[in-house]
């Protein structure tokens, strides 16, 4: 089956991995254009980008994937199914009506559909979360599924331990939609909630929380956007790497107990301060002056 695939993120390199290695290999493949990335700002290829180019497949990197001249590229690859996996942008009518698109979503939908959905399953504590492969539609992640797989979470699970999981079964289960052609099923409206784009506001770990919603926080973000706490110098952040439970259900500000750094009931463990590397909580103190218990 001849096949174009749009995609940008680690996630969506990791299922392009594995398409491109069945019969159903891309034609062509979209991604977003170069972003300035880490600390120097530089210009850098998305994920995607670097995959293809490495398997040898043919790329375009649109300014928007919905203007003419991208649609025309797309239409001449020919395509039998237009893949979408972790893109970053809306796909508009011009492109929906001309090819039959399915997408690959991390979750198991109508649950956490939207931006952000491994993180917001484990912030939410969801004990196990899945892959959908559904037709894309006009409405958000709203399409009827096609195949779905589940996936626990573990307790101690972060990002960067569920996501690889979550990339192996969404690739399985896109090539046997694509092998099987199972008939998709419209999503029940019970039980719809949405994942949005993690903010600023979600990175900083809350005072007032519980040491458990503070660690799932940690969990959900590491490694690749960083939780944080507020620093009492206004308008500082310490990046909080990793972090422990030691009083569920406790909650309070940030202070230091002799080498050991506190956000209420919950032990930073590992830090980064503002522009610096990753380190101990015990480093870390050993620098700055914070409130005592």
């Amino acid at each position: 089956m001849r096949t174009a695939y749009l995609g940008t993120s680690d996630f969506a390199a990791a299922v392009l991995e594995r398409l491109a290695d069945s019969p159903h290999r891309p034609q062509l493949v979209v991604t977003r254009p170069d972003r300035p990335r880490g600390r120097g700002r530089r210009l850098a290829p998305p994920p995607v980008a670097e995959a293809a180019r490495a398997l040898g497949l043919e790329l375009v990197q649109p300014d928007n994937v919905n203007d003419e001249s991208a649609r025309e590229r797309i239409a001449a690859a020919k395509p039998d199914e237009l893949i979408v996996c972790a893109f970053g942008a809306l796909i508009r009518e011009g492109l929906l009506a001309a090819h039959p698109i399915l997408n690959v979503h991390p979750s198991l939908l109508p649950r956490w559909r939207g931006a952000a959905p491994v993180e917001r399953s484990i912030m939410a504590g969801d004990e196990e979360t899945g892959v959908a492969i559904m037709r894309l539609t006009a409405g958000l992640d709203s399409g009827p599924v096609c195949l779905t797989g589940v996936e626990p979470i573990a307790p101690d699970d972060t990002y960067g331990t569920l996501a690889p999981r979550l990339q192996e079964l969404g690739a399985g289960l896109l090539l046997r939609v694509l092998d099987e052609r199972p008939q998709c099923v419209e999503q029940v409206q019970d039980g719809v909630t949405y994942a949005e784009k993690i903010g600023p506001e979600d990175r900083t770990l809350d005072p007032a929380a519980t040491a458990e919603v503070n660690a799932r926080v940690v969990r959900a973000l590491t490694p690749h956007i960083g939780a944080r706490v507020q620093l009492p110098e206004p308008g500082t952040f310490l990046g909080v790497l990793q972090a422990a439970v030691r009083e569920p259900g406790a909650t309070g500000g940030l202070r230091a107990e002799g080498e050991r750094l506190f956000l209420g009931g919950l032990e930073l463990l590992v830090v980064q301060p503002p522009g610096g590397r990753p380190m101990d909580a015990a480093a870390y103190l050993r620098g700055h002056d914070l409130p005592t218990a």
